[in-house]
Order: structure tokens, then sequence, then C-alpha cells
């Protein structure tokens, strides 16, 4: 039989698939956002303009398409591009509020070239319709000294005065940052708790004039309450879902966590929708998480919106949040541009054999599944990823997510990813893959390292000594000896899979005093699939507390992560 890997003709092959797909076209746009953009209720804000151009080869097809009725969007005539050097075509994107409620709407336009690397693209369209500010603000905050505030995001630099009938200077207004070159101003109304405020409501006022939009020039009420009663914050203040019909149930983990004093008690929650059916539930979960769900099962394309309300103890009573769904007709899978990530720390750095997340829509309708069984399968849940047309091990598959191992053949240089569903391929992504690109795992700032005795050195956990030995985990440190084939668990005994160029250890910074370790051993995780361990031993003199660590070769650098050590 004839056999391509036996006459060297599949690297040669996959080559030539790679080549032509980086000879294409490649879509860019200058920004992905539009807004908030602020208006009066009535009113229509004026046009926008989103710059397109190609990082690649060719020319590029461009079309685009809304998914509101109050959104348009225009190609315009190619110029040179405003904020970069070459050509762009402008997406002239127009607006039809008058006839909207007074609220925030947000839509999406849709850039797509068939023929074209990295698309299609969505740009993010946000309307205050009745301006952003609101008429009255509550706010609670425990008798610590703790704050409390509320954000909002207008078009104008604003001017106000903060009165307050008791309890001193508790209410400011505070512009954030200085804004954007699309004239975005954030703004916070914050209320702080003073030295002698005792428990109890407090009332102010803010003054607010100079905007453009006159019905943000108002006063707002802020009513604060200082009391000794836990207060529950979530940490979404509004829950979306994106789901094509036919799609199976999300859930989204919100976390209710307590800003206040004393035990936060979640009682119990309802789910309630203003259209659709019944296609939003919530529960409750352990460690104050309420499962909040979408099943678009028998709900028509089209936006709606829904409330998930949590019942518990806290002073500021029932919390309601806000969630919103939008379903769009069933199609190919579509990864996200600049969503395929590392999953160690989710930034860019890919090497041969690093395990990967690739984010996107509709990449499977079934629930989610993870592998069970090594080596990696390149199937799963009828999903596969492709890396330069070559099947890659996947170990987890979603309708949003899907992980998997970038095959160690994948020559340095830039790769295409794309996802297959039952055999529909979805659109490529490129990527650059290097032939080292270490990534320590990381929780937060710190690195997912461990001590003798399995604790880790992170709070909560236990602080690393010197002198002990710790394993340091990470992703995309290449090439081992002996080789081991992708998908496959490291081998348990020796010879292990030790990396052909191990880093060095650098502890510390220029601000420390960095210290350069050599590990007593680099190479892959005994019986796991692209999982490295970097075993190193702290020294006597080491430093204490939060101490920055990283790996180094000599051309390349991975992530920095906080380790913590003590005496």
């Amino acid at each position: 039989m004839f056999s391509l890997k036996k006459r060297g003709l599949l690297p040669v092959l996959v080559l030539t698939l790679a080549a032509g797909l980086q000879a294409a076209p490649k879509l860019r746009l200058v920004s992905t956002t539009v807004g908030p953009v602020s208006v009066n209720t009535g009113a229509s804000p004026a046009q926008q303009t989103v710059e397109a151009y190609n990082a690649g080869d060719g020319s590029l097809g461009l079309a685009v398409s809304t998914s509101a009725n109050w959104l348009t969007a225009a190609l315009g005539a190619p110029r040179p591009c405003s904020l970069r050097e070459g050509q762009c075509t402008p997406i002239n994107i127009s607006f039809n509020t008058a006839s909207q409620a007074r609220g925030t709407y947000t839509g999406f336009v849709t850039v797509s070239d068939p023929n074209a690397l990295d698309a299609p693209q969505t740009i993010s369209v946000t309307v205050n319709v009745g301006g952003a500010i609101p008429d009255s603000v509550n706010l609670y905050v425990a008798p610590n000294g703790s704050a409390d505030q509320l954000r909002f995001t207008t078009n104008s630099l604003l001017r106000s005065t903060a009165n307050t009938q008791s309890g001193g200077p508790w209410l400011s207004l505070a512009l954030e940052g200085s804004g954007s070159f699309r004239f975005q101003f954030p703004y916070r109304i914050q209320a702080q708790h003073l030295e002698g405020m005792a428990e109890g409501t407090y009332n102010g006022t803010l003054a607010v004039i100079d905007s453009a939009v006159t019905q943000e020039n108002k006063t707002v009420n802020v009513t604060l309450r200082v009391t000794s009663q836990p207060i529950a914050r979530p940490s979404q203040s509004l829950v979306g879902f994106k789901m094509a019909a036919g799609a199976a149930k999300q859930t989204v983990p919100v976390l209710i966590s307590n800003g206040g004093l004393g035990d936060l008690t979640v009682s119990g929650v309802t789910a309630t929708t203003a259209s659709g059916g019944n296609w939003l539930t919530a529960e409750t979960a352990p460690n104050g998480i309420v499962n909040v769900s979408a099943d678009v099962n028998g709900v028509a394309a089209g936006s709606y919106r829904g409330t998930v309300t949590v019942n518990s103890n806290a002073a500021n009573g029932a919390l309601a949040i806000p969630v919103n769904l939008e379903v769009v007709a069933a199609g190919p899978p579509q990864g996200v541009y600049g969503g395929v990530l590392n999953s160690a720390n989710f930034d860019d750095g890919f090497a041969p054999g690093s395990v990967v997340a690739i984010f996107g829509e509709q990449f499977t309708n079934a629930a989610p599944v993870s592998a069970t069984a090594v080596p990696l399968q390149t199937t799963l849940g009828g999903v596969r990823v492709l890396v330069n047309d070559v099947a890659a091990p996947v170990f987890f598959s979603s309708y949003n997510q899907v992980n998997f191992q970038i095959p160690y053949e994948t020559v340095p240089g830039e790769a295409i990813v794309r996802v297959e569903r039952e055999g529909t391929r979805g659109n490529p992504l490129a990527i650059n893959v290097n032939a080292r690109a270490p990534r320590i795992i990381q929780v937060g700032n710190y690195g997912v390292i461990v001590n003798q005795d399995g604790s880790l050195p992170m709070p909560g956990g236990r602080p690393a000594r010197p002198g002990q030995v710790i394993t340091i985990y990470a992703v995309g440190l290449g090439a081992t000896s002996p080789a081991v084939g992708t998908g496959e668990g490291a081998p348990a005994a020796e010879p292990l899979a030790r990396v052909t160029s191990p880093p060095r250890v650098i502890l510390g910074n220029a601000f420390q005093g960095a210290e350069v370790l050599q590990p007593i051993f680099v190479g892959l995780t005994p019986g796991l699939v692209g999982l490295y361990q970097v075993n190193v031993i702290l020294p006597a003199e080491t430093p204490t507390g939060d101490v920055f660590i990283s790996l180094e070769g000599d051309d390349y650098r991975s992530n920095v992560v906080l380790l913590q050590i003590q005496e």
C-alpha cells in the first residue's frame, strides 16, 4: 500500500497545505468595540467608523451584517488608514435608536470574508439610550473603612458637586483613567465609610453638569447604608449567553461573595424571563455559587432578556442579576480571533506539544465531555482540532471551548488552527509556534508550584522553605529525549522524557536581586500529556515573602509568577 509517511511525503504535504493557507489574506480590525455611546431618548447617535485592513497576502473581500434592528453597517471605499500605515476599509456603523426605550443595548457587527484567515470577526456595539448616569444609587458598606461604588462610562468630561446631609464627605465622583481616542470616559460613584460613621442610613446628592447628552445633566440621589450585616456582591453584574439553535444547555457560575460582616447565607434563587418562554433556570451550589443556565430548545433566533433573583440574609436584600440571551442560526464551528490561548496563563505563547484552549461557538451541540484515557484521541464528542490540517489530540470539548495539544510534529512558524464538528470545518485562525515557549501554570498571580509535602506555596497553602525542593509545573518546553508521541503519556520510569534544552530558574528580579538556579530535573511529568515539571532546590539564602520566579533559556523566557517563601 502506498504510504506518505514511509516515502517522507507527509511533512512535505503538511508544509504545502500550511503554505497555501498562509498565502491567504488576514483580516485585522483596528478596534472590536464601539461605545458605550450615550444618547438622549428619542434620538440616534452619530455614525461611528471602525477600520479593517489586510495583514496577509492577496485582497480582502469583506461583507458585514448586524444582529440588531437598531444597528446597521456598510463598507466604505478603501482609503489610507487613520492610525497605521497602508490602506484600510472603513466600516461605517449607523444607529436607529429613536424608538428605543431608556436602557443599555448591545448589538454586534460581523465582518466576514470566506477566504481570509482570522475571519469572521465581530464588533461589539453598545448604546446607552437616555444616558449612562442613573437617577438614583443605593450603596452598602461595613463600618470598617470599606467602600462601595457604581461605575459608568460616558462620552463627555463631567463636572460634579457632591453633597451629603450627614456623616461627612463620604460621597465622590471620580474619573478612572483619561479616556481613549474614542472619547470614552469611565467614572466611579463611590461611597466611603469614614471614621466615626455609625451604622445607619445616609443620604447625599451628586449634581452632574457639562455632559453633551442633556439627560445626563441631573442630580443623582445617593443612599448609603452602613451595616454590620452581610452584603451580597455578585462576581458578574450581567450574565450573557450567545447560543445557536439546537445547542445543549449552557451554565455560567456566579459567585455571591460577602462584602460585609457576619456570615452570608444564600437561601434561594428564582429565574424569570421577559420573553422567549422558560429558557432560563438557576440553582444554588456550594461555596456561594449560583449556577445560571440557558436552554434554547424550542427558542427561535432573536434576543431575549431575563432576571435571576438571589435571596439571602444580606442587608442589600434580594439581588437581581440581569441575563441576556442571543439565539443565532445554526452554522459551522467558529473560533474567535485571538481566542487560541495556551492553557497555563492564557496568552499566545505556543510550542510543539503545548496544551492549548480555543474559544468560540458552535464547536459542538452536545454536552461538554472530557477525555478519560491516555493516549488521547483526535476526536472527542464529534469534535476535532486541526493544526496545519493535522488532527490534534483533544482533552476537552464543549460548545464554546476545546482543549487540545499542538502536535509535536508542528514546524515552528505560523500555524493554522481550526475546529471541525462532525466533519464540518470551521474558520482558520493563525498562531505563531516557537520551538520552545514555556509558560508556568498560573492561578491569579501565583504559579502552580508544589512543595515536597504536596502543599502549594500560595495564599491558603504553605510557603516554600529555603533548602527544600519545589516542583514547578509548566507547558510549552518543547522537545524531549526520549521523544514522546503526540497525545501520549510521558514515560513513568527511566529513561524519563527530559527536555533537550532545559531552562534556568530565575528567582527574584532586578528589584529583589535575581538569582539563577540550575534545576535538578526538567521534563515531562510521568504518565501525563504535555505537562512539564521543573524540580529545583531553593538555596539557603533565599529571600522570603512573595518572590518572583520564572524560567529562562538562551532564546526564550516564560511568564513571571509569584512564589511564597518563609523561613
